[in-house]
């Protein structure tokens, strides 16, 4: 059993590190403060080949594997976790779905540009009555003269409204299966494309500089060709999505973690309270120690996960313990990271504060920790 990382993956992990650590950390509070987009971010990341890591080459991607797509995501979400979401987001969401269940004309039209960054995409499957159950999707298209009429909405839509954003493919009842349950099919919709409507950006707890709305369709008529895969095969593909994008969240939570461990460490060492540095008193080393801890626990849990995709082998309640423990193991390390902080921790000019305030969507963005739960009972075959 090998833990250890190759050079490519090492080479794009240190790059992430460098990248964070210069450009994403010293106007990450900034973001958070203005909660503006971080447009030139995003296109540095694009052109460093970020957003397109796990795809081949042939369609503008760098060809890296899973795991070291994950990597990057945890470097990123270290220096800030709005700019993890954004990638995370872009690439598991976005264009992972054309390159799993695209037509090859759809890869080759829509993969390029999405991969170098040149444009984002949203993937849309939460609604407002259609959260953890996924399933109850009400979002209704009636197929009419060779095109798609959509009508419905969609909730904490991340990516839809920048200037980059090229579109969104979004879950939508098509039909009837035999079962009688839905039948959900994903349909591919343009920015601009009429009644398609972007809602205004929500006021958020966290993660302010990423882009989140609400999204209308109104009679919103795209081409019968804009399925993405078959028809009726909707479901399949978003727990297929899913599956993938819990892995990275787990990542990113791991980044968000490990910030918030680098920053109480740091304050440990240089505040003093009778008359020496707090990292010195037991009950702060245990924190410290336990926080170092579950992070590490976390990590290889994700590693796990993310090897097992890569082998082609079953990895979905993997897939969701990373993502349960690594989410809960950042709300720990954000809680204790205050809590070192004391006072400080509760003021905006420490990073902590920003940290506490973003971890909690982690629980529950791509299933909440009581969806993971059941998930998991569900594979120990309860």
């Amino acid at each position: 059993m090998d833990f250890s990382l190759n050079d490519e993956q090492l080479a794009i992990r240190n790059t992430c590190r460098e990248f964070a650590e210069q450009e994403i950390k010293p106007v990450a509070a900034r973001l958070d403060e203005t909660g503006q987009f971080p447009y030139e971010l995003v296109r540095k990341m694009g052109e460093l080949g970020l957003l397109g890591l796990p795809f081949p080459e042939e369609y503008g991607g760098a060809g890296a594997d899973f795991l070291s797509y994950c990597l990057a995501i945890e470097e990123i979400s270290r220096g800030d976790v709005a700019i993890g979401i954004t990638m995370e987001a872009h690439t598991s969401l976005g264009a992972m779905p054309f390159y799993l269940f695209g037509s090859q004309e759809q890869k080759e039209r829509y993969l390029p540009v999405l991969a170098t960054g040149e444009q984002l995409w949203a993937f849309g499957l939460t609604e407002p009555e259609a959260g953890s159950d996924s399933s109850g999707t009400r979002t209704r298209a009636v197929l009419e003269n060779g095109r798609w009429r959509i009508n419905g909405s969609k909730a904490f839509i991340t990516n839809a409204g920048t200037e980059m954003s090229g579109g969104v493919t979004i879950t939508a009842v098509t039909g009837e299966r035999p079962d009688g349950r839905p039948e959900i099919t994903n349909l591919i919709v343009p920015k601009g494309t009429p009644g398609y409507i972007i809602g205004n950006s929500y006021k958020k707890m966290g993660w302010k500089a990423s882009d989140t709305r609400p999204l209308t369709f109104e009679d919103c008529e795209v081409p019968e060709e804009n399925i993405l895969g078959q028809r009726g095969d909707g479901f399949r593909q978003f727990m297929t999505i899913l599956d993938g994008g819990r892995v990275a969240i787990a990542a990113l939570s791991v980044g968000l973690a490990q910030a918030c461990l680098d920053e109480a460490l740091s304050y440990a060492k240089q505040r003093k309270q009778f008359g020496k540095p707090i990292s010195s008193f037991q009950a702060i080393q245990f924190k410290l120690a336990d926080m170092e801890t579950e992070i590490e626990l976390a990590r290889l849990m994700y590693y796990k996960a993310a090897w097992l995709h890569m082998q082609g082998k079953p990895f979905r309640k993997e897939a969701s313990m990373a993502k349960l423990f690594a989410s809960e193991t950042a709300k720990r390390a954000a809680d204790q990271a205050v809590q070192i902080h004391g006072g400080y921790g509760f003021m905006e000019e420490f990073p902590v504060a920003r940290y506490w305030r973003s971890v909690k969507i982690n629980e529950i963005g791509e299933g909440t920790s009581e969806v993971q739960r059941m998930i998991i009972a569900r594979q120990l075959g309860c």
